[in-house]
């Protein structure tokens, strides 16, 4: 909450909790008038169950001819063969339905339009609007093989009233034996939709700190797994400590380079394209130089890294970094390896502006990984060579 990603959201939260702060006194106020040693708590407890009893009304049929008429209106579509009326004797192909009028076809060829509520039965199969595959049609629901469909019965809906059951029983027994029923039911109704602004209160507050917590708590795992923290204890790790000095655009895949030995025994031209794919942006293109032999071993084993890095992100809800650029990478690795500034322009063709740039952040990037002495000499000392190499005239 001391993050400077918390504080745009810090004040909306302040705001909420002064609204619900004003609400509970209100209630307060009132509990204590009544002296039915009611709480806040029973209160919000009383609304969360009526309100889940209202949610179950609001999507069920509250009867038999609601039930079947939504069935009706999912079931009777054009190509399908239904029959209306009390006899059901006539096939009729449903051609089109508008609200609630059918406009069919008669299995004698004559068209008929009828209110969607006539429907008696639908036959399951659907059929195209051609006249050889209506004739088919007809033929097919006249001989059973094109059967009629179940009609769903009001007991089908036996565990949602079951459940509406439940509910009405807490509902009822919520007021405690020997309390003043009519006073204390008078009191809880009429506190309901108090009691709803502080449990909707409750939530946006949970839903602006997860905005927050949650990309937080995804990154924190992702850091957990490869062992920078102990998320669990709350901790940073030895090699968090580390890592966290290494300012740059993506500091696990560089971390996760240092640990595993990739900077051991490499030359700084590769160095250099190493840390130029990681610094530059994915679709800038610099040219299309060749990388060495060494770096592109140096990439292969790099992209295992990538690999093994996304596959966690993904696991925890991250969207994987972008792909590194090697383009930009065989640019560095030219200049790291001594040609001249004109010569590099010329041979990318890409703007001198760009070039600069994209160095700079080369640059940049190997002398914070220089910072790293105490933890990865051998690497600080690589990477502080690096960087005087790439940072000369005229980067510099």
């Amino acid at each position: 909450e001391k993050s400077y990603a918390f504080q745009g959201t810090v004040r909306q939260i302040e705001e909420l909790r002064a609204r619900r702060n004003r609400a509970e006194a209100a209630l307060k106020s009132s509990l204590e008038s009544a002296g039915l040693g009611l709480s806040i708590e029973d209160l919000r407890g009383f609304e969360r169950l009526t309100s889940a009893r209202r949610r179950l009304d609001e999507r069920l049929p509250a009867t038999r001819a609601e039930l079947r008429y939504k069935w009706l209106e999912e079931n009777v579509t054009p190509g399908r063969i239904v029959t209306q009326g009390r006899s059901g004797k006539r096939y009729f192909m449903v051609i089109s339905v508008h609200g609630d009028a059918v406009s069919s076809m008669r299995d004698d060829g004559q068209g008929r339009t009828f209110p969607l509520s006539r429907v008696n039965r639908i036959h399951e199969r659907s059929y195209k609007l051609k006249e050889d595959t209506i004739e088919n049609a007809f033929l097919e629901t006249l001989d059973g093989s094109n059967p009629a469909l179940q009609e769903p019965k009001i007991s089908f809906q036996k565990s949602s009233e079951d459940g509406a059951e439940v509910l009405d029983k807490l509902i009822e027994n919520f007021i405690p034996a020997g309390a003043d029923r009519e006073r204390t039911q008078e009191l809880l109704w009429a506190s309901a939709k108090e009691a709803a602004s502080i449990e909707k209160n409750a939530r946006d507050i949970k839903y602006l700190r997860d905005q927050i917590w949650r990309p937080f708590e995804e990154r924190a795992k992702v850091l957990d797994h490869f062992g920078y923290l102990d998320f669990a204890a709350e901790k940073v790790t030895e090699s968090g400590r580390w890592l966290a000095d290494v300012r740059v655009d993506r500091p696990l895949l560089v971390g996760e380079a240092l640990r595993r030995g990739i900077f051991s025994g490499l030359h700084t031209k590769s160095v250099a394209g190493l840390m130029a794919s990681l610094a530059a942006d994915s679709d800038r293109n610099y040219g299309d130089l060749y990388l060495s032999d060494e770096l592109m071993d140096i990439v292969a084993e790099f992209e295992e890294i990538i690999y093994d890095v996304s596959r966690v992100e993904w696991k925890f809800g991250i969207e994987p970094a972008e792909e590194i650029n090697l383009s930009a990478a065989a640019a560095a690795e030219h200049w790291a390896d001594g040609i001249t500034w004109s010569g590099l322009v010329k041979k990318t063709g890409a703007e001198e502006g760009d070039l600069v740039r994209l160095l700079s952040r080369t640059g940049e990037a190997l002398l914070q990984v220089a910072n790293l002495r105490a933890s990865n000499p051998a690497a600080a000392d690589l990477a502080y060579e690096t960087a005087e190499i790439i940072l000369r005239e005229p980067i510099r």
